[in-house]
């Protein structure tokens, strides 16, 4: 690859630097709002990043030939709240982005964000984007392409889909997105063996998992365990949600429209003196403002309430001991069809949704929110370290990371997976060859040098 110049907005970890340095780049500007992430890349990388992309001019940005950004996925994602640019903190910083193209015209971009952003409000978030990038009128004038893709499908141990937009001034007939591959991985491929650093799993979560894996033991072999996540609090209940919802019987009745049904694990919620207790005895899933409830938790009740009644006589022996855990404890994800009922023998994740367990082929996707859902490495009874999850990302180059172990994660969860982009650039940069000063305005400069 000939150079070129890129900026890494949103830089984060610097897995876009990463990426593009490898294929001859030059970083020439960066942007990072967090303090301690902006001197990390210092350190990594000898560029300070600017700081809130928002107060930055965009007319005095280096020029450069590649513009680079993972904009903020928290608007879009399914995990939050969804508001997009209706976010007014992190929503419109798309816009910031623009601008900047707008001003420099880079020949090429390329983007990440989660895939629910082409779903976002109905597709029209993407509809936007695309009219605000695109060759349209009022268009910045970019002929763009988009893909998800995830590091599984490049030989990477973690399952993590993402949005790749790419974009360029110039035809992108001869584009072609990198070849995906089927492969097995194995999370093996990142670990190191014990390694002393590692944090230890505290008593409540190892007495959790001791406890779900007494159910799978307790589980005849007989029984095909289901994929449908097993929410342990319906397993008893019989408050209605098919054509109602506990919501709309305490809103029309008040104390004794939950009179007569059980609640959590079959607790009797008549028996509770108030409407206060009577609620509470309810599944939290059950306690959202709704007269009706999507079909998706129906489906989820239904199947639960099913599979209890088709299995009580070895459910209910075990079931006293998972009741002194929270809520999101007594949810239990089985993706281990066909395999051995050991819940040391995986990978396990805490999530709000429950306790997954899953093949030790991948790793779960990083989650940034926090270092409770770092994946556990069941077989050696701990969770990964800061140093295995940059493996995941392809990070592993980086000379630092945060000191901290919680803020290490934090950034792991944002970071773009630089092996990934490295391909999805190295295609679009093969579209159209890149000159060593391709940049208008160093050209421009050029010339007038040499007329004077």
């Amino acid at each position: 690859m000939q150079s070129f110049k890129f900026i890494d907005l949103f830089a984060g970890l610097g897995g876009f630097h990463l990426a593009l340095s490898r294929l001859g780049g030059q970083c020439v500007f960066a942007a990072e709002w967090k303090p301690h992430l902006r001197k990390l890349y210092l350190e990594n990388f000898g560029l300070l990043p600017e700081g809130d992309i928002t107060k930055v001019d965009p007319e005095s940005v280096p020029a450069h030939d590649v513009l680079t950004a993972g904009f903020p996925c928290q608007p879009f994602s399914k995990a939050g709240e969804q508001l997009g640019f209706e976010c007014t903190e992190q929503g419109d910083l798309f816009f910031n982005v623009a601008t900047i193209l707008a001003a420099k015209q880079p020949t090429f971009f390329v983007l990440e964000n989660v895939p629910n952003l082409l779903k976002h409000d109905e597709g029209r978030t993407w509809a936007e984007i695309q009219k605000i990038l695109g060759k349209g009128e009022n268009g910045l004038g970019y002929n763009i392409r988009v893909n998800q893709f995830s590091p599984h499908n490049f030989g990477i141990p973690q399952i993590r889909e993402r949005v790749y937009i790419v974009g360029s001034l110039h035809s992108l007939d001869s584009f072609e997105w990198p070849a995906t591959s089927d492969d097995p991985t194995s999370i093996d491929s990142v670990l190191d063996d014990h390694p002393e650093e590692a944090k230890r799993l505290s008593a409540q979560v190892n007495e959790c998992l001791e406890v779900w894996d007494e159910f799978l033991r307790a589980s005849p072999p007989e029984v095909e365990l289901p994929s449908f996540p097993l929410w342990s609090m319906e397993w008893g209940a019989t408050y209605p949600y098919e054509d109602t919802t506990p919501y709309a019987l305490k809103t029309l009745l008040g104390l004794d429209g939950l009179k007569g049904f059980k609640g959590s694990h079959g607790a009797m919620i008549g028996r509770m003196r108030n409407l206060e207790d009577r609620w509470a005895a309810l599944p939290s899933h059950a306690r959202t403002e709704q007269f009706h409830f999507p079909k998706w938790k129906k489906d989820f009740i239904r199947q639960n309430r099913q599979f209890y009644e088709d299995n009580k006589a070895w459910i209910n022996p075990w079931l006293p001991k998972i009741l002194k855990f929270p809520s999101s404890l007594q949810k239990f994800e089985w993706n281990i069809k066909g395999g051995r009922r050991n819940i040391w023998e995986y990978v396990i994740q805490f999530r709000a949704s429950g306790v997954r367990v899953k093949r030790r082929t991948t790793a779960p996707s990083l989650i940034a929110m926090t270092d409770t859902q770092v994946p556990i490495i069941g077989w050696q009874k701990r969770y990964m370290t800061p140093r295995e999850c940059a493996r995941l990302q392809s990070l592993d180059a980086l000379k630092g990371l945060p000191a901290s172990a919680t803020q290490a994660f934090a950034a792991l969860g944002n970071a773009v997976n630089s092996n990934v982009v490295e391909m999805v650039a190295r295609a679009l940069l093969a579209t159209f060859p890149i000159h060593q000063t391709v940049c208008k305005e160093a050209q421009a400069q050029e010339l007038e040098t040499a007329c004077l």
